[in-house]
C-alpha cells in the first residue's frame, strides 16, 4: 500500500499564499515556506517544478481572491465605484502585498492585470447597462479607472493624502465620466497596468 503524502501541493500553496499576503513577495523562498509550514523543503520541489511555478500559483490564488471576495464589497450600489473602494480598502489592509504588486514593481504580473481589467469591465457593464460602447472603449475606460484607483490607494497608503469616502467617490465618478467623454487612452496602443514585463518581474522576485 502506497504511503499517503503528508505534505501535498495545496498545503504548500496555502502556506505560501498566507506568507505573501502577510509579508509581501520578498518572503517567498523555499526555506521560508518550509519553516512557516513546519516541513522540509523537499516536498516543495516534489510538488512544484520550480519556485517560479509556485509563485505563479500564488498569483492565481491572489487573483481569484481579489475577484471573488476582496473586490466584491458594496458601499454605494454602484458596482464600478464599489470595486474601486474595495481595492483601496485592500491596499490599506494588506499594505505589504499592495506595495509588492503596484508600488515596488516586484510582483507585477499579467495574471493580476488581466483579473483586474476583466473584473472592471464586468463592473462597468453592471453600472452602465446597455451603454452601447465598443469593447475597446470600455476597456480603455476601465484601465483609466484603475490608474486613478491605484493612484488614490498609493497616496493613502503612503500617507501623502487623506480623503473621505465621499471625496474618493466624487473623484472616481468624475474620472469615469471624463474617460467616457474623452477616451484619452484610445490614442495609444499596448496599454498595461504594469511597467515591467513578466521576465523582469521574475528576476526581481528571486
Amino acid at each position: 500500500m502506497a504511503r499517503k503524502k503528508e505534505i501535498g501541493r495545496n498545503k504548500i500553496l496555502n502556506v505560501a499564499y498566507k506568507m505573501v499576503v502577510k509579508d509581501g513577495i520578498e518572503c517567498l523562498t523555499a526555506r521560508n515556506i518550509a519553516k512557516a509550514g513546519h516541513f522540509s523543503t523537499q516536498p516543495i520541489y516534489l510538488e512544484f517544478s520550480s519556485m517560479e511555478e509556485l509563485r505563479k500559483e500564488v498569483l492565481r490564488k491572489i487573483a481569484d481572491n481579489l475577484k471573488n471576495n476582496i473586490l466584491q464589497k458594496e458601499y454605494t450600489n454602484k458596482p464600478l465605484v464599489d470595486m474601486d473602494l474595495s481595492y483601496i480598502d485592500f491596499a490599506q489592509d494588506h499594505e505589504k502585498l499592495f506595495r509588492a504588486m503596484f508600488v515596488d514593481g516586484k510582483f507585477g504580473s499579467k495574471i493580476i492585470s488581466d483579473t483586474l481589467i476583466n473584473l472592471g469591465i464586468e463592473k462597468f457593464k453592471q453600472q452602465y447597462d446597455d451603454n452601447g460602447y465598443s469593447k475597446t472603449k470600455i476597456k480603455n475606460i476601465v484601465i483609466a479607472n484603475w490608474i486613478t484607483t491605484i493612484g488614490l490607494a498609493s497616496l493613502i497608503v503612503n500617507k501623502i493624502a487623506a480623503f473621505s469616502q465621499s471625496q474618493i467617490v466624487n473623484v472616481l465618478k468624475a474620472q469615469v465620466n471624463d474617460a467616457i467623454r474623452n477616451d484619452w487612452l484610445s490614442r495609444n496602443d499596448n496599454i498595461s497596468l504594469f511597467d515591467v514585463d513578466d521576465a523582469k518581474t521574475e528576476k526581481k522576485a528571486r
